[in-house]
């Protein structure tokens, strides 16, 4: 806790994992939050090839071929599992989830045929769009890069997903330094030409301090605490 060691972190992965397994390598008060920069909503899609055209024909097909639909995801108790569970219930179906050990190979697969479905980052979605249908966006209000694109809300699903990412260190490190670095993050993430290349590349900017985010997180914490149990039965 020097000042000088920084880790990268997703919500919700950092708060989910903890939860679900014993052998994380971490707790969650071990890390001390510092910014977050940026924010990608969700999107479930299918390859532009399948006879699946919109939402209402994937939850037929699924209610009528019960785990038939293989959804690749990035990992287990992560916001691409938390959206499968959720959608899994809210609709009423039972998929296969396919956990991939991040992004790219997911993706890999997905446009290879390997998966007839993919829980996808929105960057992904945008710069894959020409290959792919997507159905839905777990944004609050439509995804600006793919306005066409309906919400999982406005279809009448009460759920959002998305993966948000920023910079955190380790506990113990002085407030003197966090400070600084939180500073030097947010000036960056206050800068309107990479701002400009976030929602180009299909990222949603944002620009949280150390503070904010640490309230944030703990009201995650609580929350996603209360939908796992939902979710799993427990």
């Amino acid at each position: 806790p020097d000042g000088y060691t920084i880790a990268g972190n997703n919500i919700p992965h950092i708060i989910l994992q903890p939860f679900q397994r014993k052998n994380a390598g971490y707790k969650l008060e071990d890390l001390e939050p510092v910014a977050l920069f940026q924010t990608t909503p969700i999107g479930l899609a299918v390859l532009k090839t399948s006879p699946l055209k919109d939402l209402k024909d994937f939850v037929a097909y699924a209610k009528a071929n019960p785990g038939a639909i293989t959804m690749a995801g990035s990992g287990t108790y992560t916001g691409h599992h938390l959206g499968y569970l959720q959608f899994q219930k809210l609709s009423g179906i039972r998929m296969t989830y396919i956990p991939f050990t991040g992004a790219a190979p997911q993706l890999a697969a997905f446009l290879g045929g390997h998966a007839m479905a993919i829980l996808a980052n929105s960057n992904d979605l945008v710069q894959h769009q020409e290959k792919i249908r997507v159905l839905a966006m777990g944004s609050e209000k439509r995804f600006t890069p793919l306005p066409e694109v309906p919400t999982f809300k406005e279809l009448g699903y009460e759920m959002t997903c998305s993966i948000d990412r920023g910079v955190c260190v380790p506990k113990g490190t002085p407030k003197e330094r966090i400070k600084i670095l939180e500073k030097a993050f947010l000036k960056i993430a206050r800068d309107r030409k990479i701002q400009q290349q976030m929602v180009e590349q299909g990222f949603v900017p944002v620009a949280m301090g150390a503070d904010q985010l640490k309230k944030y997180i703990t009201d995650l914490t609580v929350d996603y605490s209360r939908l796992l149990k939902e979710l799993e039965g427990k």
